[in-house]
């Protein structure tokens, strides 16, 4: 009985320690209802209603029908029409479509003589889209007559543009760039504040001369330099081992690593003006950093999720990188072409930088 009434004292103490750290509590709750959410609400692994356009050189009743035969699976989601299949191709590198319709003028002939008359082209920096173009494939296709198509080669073919071989490391590796950034990044800044104040400088930071910006902004620098040794580091260890190919600039991939690093840092330094300790900062990190590493596109097919979930991964750094690394790193494409996740993450990064700075202040007060 005596070994039994002291653990319990110790197990009592635990609970109370625990009731007093709020924000542990509501990380107990907090985590299974998200993750619950996430895994059974927003990650589908049939995608649904992916960007696509159109190039009916044929402009016939036939390949109309057609095209609304592909439209009805909902797989694809058409985004406008152009006149040429180099128009696709364009739009492919830019990331503006995930899948290209391309019908030539001799469509129903092709039909007729049982040979490809319809191209799927699709962009293979993301293999969920190749499997989902898959399904596309299999769709009988009728002529003019009403009858079936001609035996022989299958009237719809699939090309794979920048992975045609479908590696999956080619997909993976650029992503985690950004995985890797995220969590490191986050963490450590989110640790910076807390460990500050857990040692007591926090008292000889305030005393010194320094503006409350400067401050922030000087724990964050000596990171983004680790954060650019990490970023060479994956892509030498990709490039060598993996073949991944580099088809866009390497500096511009430097510029979307960078501005993923500032984005996390601020996100870490905001985190770390809230945590009281570190592990409290370790556990608010892991819980930005699930959905980083779930709804960003990175694991999961993005076209995938329900429209709710998508506007919020919207709001994610790494959904913007992904699009940026993948872009320039696969497609060619460059920076300039891909400036609305540029401006996302650079909005991002100055707003929560802005948040950071003002809970500082007021922790200081």
């Amino acid at each position: 009985m005596r070994h039994l009434r002291r653990l319990w004292a110790v197990v009592a103490k635990e609970l109370r320690q625990l009731g007093r750290d709020r924000i542990s509590l509501v990380m107990i709750v907090l985590i299974p209802v998200v993750d619950l959410l996430l895994f059974g609400y927003a990650i589908n692994y049939n995608p649904r209603g992916l960007d696509a356009a159109i190039a009916d050189q044929a402009l016939t009743a036939t390949s109309r029908a057609a095209v609304m035969d592909i439209q009805a699976t909902g797989v694809v989601e058409t985004v406008g029409a152009v006149a040429s299949p180099q128009q696709l191709v364009e739009m492919l590198r830019r990331g503006e479509i995930s899948v290209g319709i391309a019908i030539p003028p001799d469509f129903e002939r092709r039909l007729a003589d049982g040979r490809p008359a319809l191209q799927v082209m699709v962009d293979g920096t993301d293999t969920v889209v190749q499997a989902a173009a898959n399904q596309i494939a299999q769709l009988p296709l009728e002529g003019p007559d009403g009858r079936r198509a001609a035996r022989g080669e299958p009237p719809i073919q699939v090309v794979s543009f920048y992975n045609p071989e479908r590696r999956s490391a080619v997909n993976i590796v650029p992503g985690l760039i950004g995985i890797i950034l995220t969590m490191t990044m986050t963490m450590f800044t989110a640790m910076a504040i807390v460990r500050e104040r857990e040692r007591g400088n926090m008292e000889l930071l305030i005393a010194t001369p320094l503006a409350r910006a400067e401050l922030m902004i000087g724990k964050v620098l000596p990171y983004a330099a680790i954060g650019l040794i990490q970023t060479t580091l994956i892509l030498a260890l990709g490039i060598w081992f993996f073949d991944v190919p580099l088809r866009g600039s390497l500096l511009d991939v430097y510029i979307a690593s960078l501005l993923l690093i500032f984005a996390n840092l601020a996100m870490g330094l905001l985190i770390s003006t809230r945590a009281g300790t570190q592990f409290q900062a370790i556990q608010v990190t892991m819980l930005v950093f699930l959905p980083s590493i779930l709804i960003s596109g990175f694991m999961f097919p993005f076209a995938g999720m329900p429209d709710v979930v998508q506007w919020g991964a919207e709001i994610l750094p790494m959904t913007q990188f992904l699009r940026l690394v993948r872009g320039v790193m696969l497609r060619g494409a460059s920076l300039w072409e891909l400036w609305p996740s540029i401006l996302a993450l650079c909005a991002f990064t100055a707003v929560t930088m802005a948040l950071a700075i003002g809970r500082f202040r007021k922790r200081l007060d």
